[in-house]
């Protein structure tokens, strides 16, 4: 069974454009890459983290299942040098899934979907680039909606590289 999953990648520590891309090819290996947004670049988030992060949103296609799935995202971000030393902390690469299909996950080590989609600008602002009409599962709005009505205040812009 093929299952069409929707992530957010970012970080916010070193080449952070090259860390992105190299992410986005690792997840791309665990299934048929479908969508990406552009590269947005936004606020550190949480009050915790220092720098201003880089994120995109991913579409793919894959047969695994969520858990292995997860265990897959969690070694590349390690491979990549990510630490979780702080909750919402400064990171090489963060991957978090946010849709599962559309189905409803609540296990200890994985909700879906991610439980703070509706409250993360530099989270919807990449779902707009790709997915602005998905409907959430348990909202029951499209990422647009969630966007305009979203209490965060961060900025979110699209990534222009400095030359």
């Amino acid at each position: 069974m093929v299952h069409e999953v929707v992530l957010i990648l970012g970080g916010n520590q070193g080449d952070r454009k090259r860390l992105l891309e190299n992410a986005k090819t690792a997840v791309s290996s665990l299934g048929n890459l479908v969508a990406e947004s552009q590269i947005f670049a936004t606020e550190a988030w949480g009050g915790v983290a220092k720098e201003a992060f880089l994120n995109q949103a991913l579409v793919l296609e894959t047969k695994l299942g969520p858990l292995r799935f997860l265990k897959q995202i969690q070694q590349i971000e390690k491979n990549m040098g990510r630490k979780r030393l702080v909750k919402w902390g400064d990171r090489t690469m963060d991957i978090d899934i946010l849709f599962w299909d559309n189905a409803m996950i609540d296990l200890p080590e994985l909700k879906i979907p991610h439980p703070e989609v509706a409250n993360r600008r530099f989270v919807l602002g990449p779902l707009m680039d790709v997915l602005p009409d998905l409907v959430h599962p348990v909202l029951g709005k499209t990422i647009r909606q969630l966007f305009e009505e979203c209490p965060d205040t961060s900025n979110v812009s699209v990534f222009k590289e400095s030359v």
